[in-house]
């Protein structure tokens, strides 16, 4: 059996999620968590980046920019949601996310009113698109 993509690390921001999600409780803007989320990741001591820009690419040229809630160590795509349940759309953006960057691990994670949260791997071998334009310090 093959150890999971970035485990540790996933298992760790799951872990602070958790944490936040208890502290703050529910009720708060996206963007409330984004901050929490980002001041408890880096007390971790996780290089967190928020909102990194993600350009998708067709046919060598952009065609849209989409923004990455947070980046976790330039490894692992956090994408935040504040809803009743995550749905297949907020699936099919993260993993869109995924294609569109050189990053292979994200994490959904849903502060409603019960915690929710998945995980994806899309490794770059398996991947249709290209980027000219990868999150800041990903490589191409």
């Amino acid at each position: 059996m093959t150890a999971l993509l970035h485990a540790e690390m996933t298992r760790n921001v799951i872990k602070v999620f958790k944490q936040v999600h208890v502290e703050l409780g529910i009720g708060f803007l996206e963007s409330v968590y984004s901050a929490a989320m980002t001041i408890a990741l880096r007390d971790s001591g996780f290089i967190v980046e928020r909102e990194v820009p993600v350009t998708v690419v067709f046919r060598g040229h952009p065609v849209g920019t989409y923004r990455i809630d947070l980046l976790v160590e330039k490894q692992v795509c956090v994408e935040l949601k504040v809803c009743r349940a995550i749905i297949p759309s907020h699936e099919a953006q993260l993993l869109n996310y995924l294609r569109a960057s050189r990053i292979e691990v994200g994490l959904l994670l849903n502060f409603g009113i019960r915690p929710e949260l998945r995980r994806f791997i899309l490794t770059n071998d398996h991947k249709l698109l290209r980027t000219t334009g990868a999150p800041s310090g990903t490589p191409h």
